[in-house]
């Protein structure tokens, strides 16, 4: 029944072309863009080329659109309208259709940053660099989790799906513009810009992703050690995780399935 279910929800995503463009085009065209606008050289004090940062950055960008947004408003639209509350009438376990939805964006993301990565290592030269994709993976997945865990949390505690878009896009965006998705590591950054991104998951998971694909970090990941030439995951991986860990476990208490607020 969880395949089947992830079945019908990834079949429903294809059927929603606006969802399809955010999640899927948006990211590639932005990368695109940025690439073509900023010209795909060095960027000035890195060794790193405007695809190189721009490429899994945005992939990135494209996962959280996936596992966050949509998670959120379709879980959230899907319960204003009663459907929630009909599933809960039917043999399908509560926590089955749950777990189909977080399955069936978790392969969206996945698909999202794969289009973003292929036309980067195709057309504009990305490097890959095999040793450091193991980790790149459980970066992934991780951050999918920790985004989904919130999406989640955002529906639970939102009263209707117009407040759950605007939640999510008043959280979103600010974030990425000051955690390494939109603007190029060209200059000094305030402190206290610095301090604040590093609170939230989004710097992480874009750090832990991006640094896999960037040939001036050292290492497979695997390392505490955080440095300016050592490419170090675990520690965002232990931010992404401690993020959807709590948003999982006050979702999972707070989550409503009727629209009228009943449980």
């Amino acid at each position: 029944m969880l395949f089947w279910q992830t079945l019908y929800q990834l079949r429903l995503f294809s059927r929603r072309p606006a969802a399809l463009f955010f999640v899927i085009i948006m990211p590639l065209i932005m990368f695109v863009v940025f690439t073509v606008l900023f010209g795909n050289e060095l960027i000035p004090g890195t060794e790193v080329t405007t695809a190189q940062f721009y490429a899994p950055a945005l992939a990135v960008f494209g996962a959280v659109q996936a596992c966050y947004t949509y998670l959120a408003v379709s879980t959230a639209t899907a319960r204003d309208q009663g459907v929630l509350k009909r599933i809960r009438g039917t043999p399908l376990a509560p926590i089955t259709y749950i777990l189909a939805r977080i399955l069936a964006v978790t392969a969206i993301a996945i698909a999202a940053v794969l289009v973003v990565m292929v036309v980067g290592i195709l057309f504009f030269g990305v490097a890959v660099f095999p040793e450091k994709l193991p980790m790149a993976a459980i970066s992934l997945f991780t951050g999918c989790f920790s985004f989904a865990a919130l999406g989640m949390l955002v529906c639970a505690l939102s009263r209707s799906s117009e407040t759950t878009q605007a939640v999510v896009s008043a959280t979103l965006l600010p974030l990425a513009f000051i955690s390494d998705v939109f603007i190029r590591p060209f200059r000094e950054i305030p402190q206290w810009v610095t301090t604040l991104s590093d609170i939230f998951p989004l710097k992480h998971f874009s750090t832990s992703f991006s640094h896999a694909f960037r040939a001036d970090k050292a290492g497979s990941g695997f390392n505490w050690i955080i440095g300016d030439e050592i490419y170090a995951a675990l520690p965002n991986l232990a931010v992404m995780a401690a993020w959807g860990i709590a948003a999982a476990a006050i979702a999972a208490y707070t989550f409503k399935w009727d629209p009228k607020g009943e449980i």
